[in-house]
């Protein structure tokens, strides 16, 4: 009876120590910028696109050398495509004041004056730790089927530090030069 107790005790002891700790939990925030006006009453945010290689729980910190580095037990709150439609909506809404900005995955729908799609290629940290954003853009008038003007846009952000919760702030400062980058457009048009 006692070996059985032993081996019992012994056994929820080694399982006790394999069991992972709960993940710790990131996302992305808005950021301020620069207000500007545009012509547009509405824009529609087309759900945006994802490489592959993003489309995971766990917080891809670089694809380099045809390697990914993952963060072990860190990951995203939320899905990633999910979680860039919410932040850039949000950063597009601070930077355009007085236009009804609405996401395609969210439950407003309507005849937008304008439609922005974006596909992002590229989404982590090059050999120095810079977190670089690679992404397509378009803006098209919303009653128009054919596409708009296509842009391809490279941008950087450096982190404070290695930490991982400065590389996902520098992964939201980049995203909002994005929304800064995209707003200045609507201003424009």
């Amino acid at each position: 009876m006692r070996t059985h107790l032993m081996l019992a005790l012994t056994l929820a002891a080694a399982l006790a120590a394999c069991a992972s700790p709960n993940p710790e939990l990131y996302t992305l925030a808005a950021m301020p910028g620069p207000v500007l006006h545009a012509t547009a009453r509405s824009v529609e945010l087309r759900r945006i696109g994802l490489a592959g290689y993003l489309d995971r729980p766990e917080i891809v910190r670089s694809a380099a050398q045809y390697r990914l580095r993952v963060a072990a037990n860190e990951r995203w709150g939320e899905p990633l495509g999910g979680m860039m439609d919410r932040v850039f909506t949000e950063d597009l809404v601070e930077r355009l004041p007085g236009t009804a900005v609405f996401a395609e995955s969210g439950a407003i729908s309507t005849n937008p004056d304008r439609v922005l799609e974006i596909d992002v290629q590229r989404f982590d940290a090059d050999a120095d730790g810079t977190v670089v954003l690679l992404a397509q853009v378009a803006v098209r008038h919303g009653d128009e089927r054919q596409q708009g003007d296509v842009r391809t846009l490279r941008l950087t952000a450096a982190p404070a530090s290695p930490a991982l919760r400065d590389h996902v702030a520098a992964m939201s400062r980049a995203l909002a030069e994005l929304a800064d980058d995209v707003a200045a457009t609507l201003a424009q048009r």
